[in-house]
């Protein structure tokens, strides 16, 4: 068993305070879902505004996708 870390996040705190009531695996797949919507949308947004700031083109994506030493 892996040792926990403390002290708690507050994100580890409120998610330990959801699980501390039994929720029904239905449930939890969709929390699960949700959180990850939230921190893919979350990503999405911070690379948009990265791509704002530096005036990137589809040209400029396209070499950092292509670059091996990116």
């Amino acid at each position: 068993m892996e040792t926990l870390k403390l002290p708690f996040s507050n994100l580890q705190i409120e998610l330990l305070r959801l699980y501390a009531h039994q929720v029904d695996e239905k449930d939890l797949l969709q929390i699960k879902e949700l959180i990850g919507r939230y921190f893919a949308n979350r990503l999405t947004r911070l690379a948009d505004e990265a791509w704002e700031r530096n005036g990137w083109t589809d040209k400029d994506m396209e070499t950092l996708l292509n670059d091996a030493d990116q």
